[in-house]
């Protein structure tokens, strides 16, 4: 019996997503709404495939990504994300996922995604070649330079979240985060903290 993850914080779009998985016949369908909670059914149930967002409260998918590789958890990982694939298809791609869907497309692109992964395939966007002007290439290898945490840590600054709460949404200390932030403006060459915002919405992060 095949069975699914949807991990994803807006119910209106889980629904959706179910009835997608329903008629290519999942029968077991878990839901979370946070980072938590897709990390505790991974760890309790056995699961085929995951539905996975990008943008979710406790981190954000690359996070479950990572745990799902460490922990050698044996399920395929499709990312249905409203983020840009030219800027994190490829990061999903070396973090493990097997498709990535946009979701500004309709639904018939995943249940072609949900189909080529249940086949043992691979379902990826055709990004077009030479798209990003010379500005945006050099920030775009700085991004890829960055990891995970401190590109997580990049979106909440950017989306204007403190640095407490980040702290406590990630489990690291005051101090941690604050110097994450420090170093996220020296490598991203920034002026200072007011720039990250205009950075990470002119490489569509957040």
């Amino acid at each position: 019996m095949k069975s699914v993850l949807i991990a994803e914080d807006h119910p209106v779009v889980r629904a959706a997503v179910t009835l997608v998985l329903e008629k290519e016949g999942f029968k077991r369908i878990h839901e979370a709404a946070s980072v938590g909670e897709a990390l505790s059914i991974l760890r309790e149930h056995t699961v085929d495939l995951v539905i996975l967002d990008l943008v979710m409260p406790g981190g954000n998918g690359l996070d479950v990504l990572e745990r799902i590789k460490s922990n050698q958890w044996k399920c395929v990982v499709l990312v249905f994300t409203s983020l840009d694939p030219l800027f994190f298809q490829e990061r999903c791609m070396r973090a493990g996922a097997l498709a990535y869907v946009s979701k500004t497309n309709n639904l018939g692109q995943l249940h072609k995604a949900v189909q080529a992964v249940d086949a043992g395939y691979t379902y990826f966007a055709q990004l077009p070649a030479g798209s990003l002007d010379t500005v945006q290439q050099s920030e775009r290898q700085m991004i890829d330079n960055l990891s995970n945490r401190k590109l997580t840590i990049l979106q909440y600054l950017a989306r204007g979240v403190k640095n407490k709460e980040i702290a406590e949404l990630m489990h690291l200390s005051h101090k941690t985060v604050s110097t994450y932030k420090t170093r996220l403006i020296e490598k991203l060459r920034l002026n200072s903290a007011v720039h990250l915002r205009d950075f990470a919405i002119r490489n569509h992060l957040i």
